[in-house]
């Protein structure tokens, strides 16, 4: 399937990988497994759609998206991979990173937010920081979503006049428009200090994002170990008596919304 997936195709492809998410989970709740997927790529890549796509039908009380805010004050005077330990996964949890500790080695290199010497030693410092995190036994798993610079200029167009997506651009985001060779030279500088055998990179296509979607589901799918787990039986009883209508007493529902 190449550019112009439909809905359709899209949904009915989708599906039976989300199935196979929820037995994941539940695989993940029943052993303890400690699952982390950061994520990264360029503004507008489809992080969030990805997202969105595996957490879908997840219970959220299990599986969650950390997505920080620039440092605070402290959090600038701290080790810098100090305030991403909080929210690494325990037992039976999945959290997917929607930009990570990478950060350091793309929008703050290339934005002049992070020092040479600090991006130089995070490069150093990243690989033995996932080492650790592998060691422990957390499942790491990181992806940086691709995006041709056309179909980029599309999409941040497409947020500028969509006012539903007018909350997705900001004035960093135009900014970084005309530093496109320099996101992808610090991204190659990344990749060759920090894909290692313990945490290696995996690239996914996404100018195209429901097939990125699919194409970066099915790959983390395959590379997880067999998380087939069937549900526990239940058995629904039927109820004793006809069922009840809902009566109300110290309040009334709110009158229903006029449909036309």
């Amino acid at each position: 399937m190449g550019k112009g997936l439909g809905r359709k195709d899209y949904e009915a492809l989708l599906e039976p990988m989300q199935e196979e998410l929820v037995s994941m989970a539940r695989w993940a709740d029943a052993t303890g497994a400690r699952i982390l997927v950061l994520f990264e790529g360029r503004d507008t890549a489809g992080k969030g759609g990805a997202i969105h796509a595996i957490l879908e039908h997840l219970n959220t009380r299990q599986c969650r998206t950390v997505a920080l805010p620039a440092p605070s004050a402290r959090e600038r005077g701290e080790w810098y991979f100090q305030r991403y330990v909080p929210h690494l996964p325990a037992a039976g949890e999945v959290v997917l990173f929607d930009r990570s500790w990478y950060n350091r080695a793309g929008v703050e290199k290339v934005m002049g937010y992070a020092t040479e010497p600090q991006v130089e030693a995070f490069l150093r410092q990243a690989p033995v920081f996932e080492k650790l995190l592998t060691d422990d036994g957390i499942l790491l798993f990181k992806y940086w979503l691709t995006c041709d610079q056309e179909e980029q200029e599309e999409r941040l167009r497409e947020r500028l006049d969509d006012p539903l997506k007018r909350w997705k651009l900001s004035p960093v985001d135009l900014a970084a428009r005309e530093k496109y060779k320099d996101y992808t030279k610090a991204r190659e500088h990344m990749l060759d200090a920090t894909h290692t055998r313990h945490a290696p990179w995996t690239l996914v296509d996404f100018n195209d994002q429901k097939h990125g979607r699919l194409t970066l589901i099915r790959d983390l799918l395959d590379r997880l170990p067999d998380t087939r787990c069937d549900p526990p039986e239940l058995e629904m009883m039927p109820l004793d008596g006809k069922p009840k209508t809902e009566k109300f007493g110290a309040l009334e529902p709110i009158k229903p919304f006029p449909l036309p």
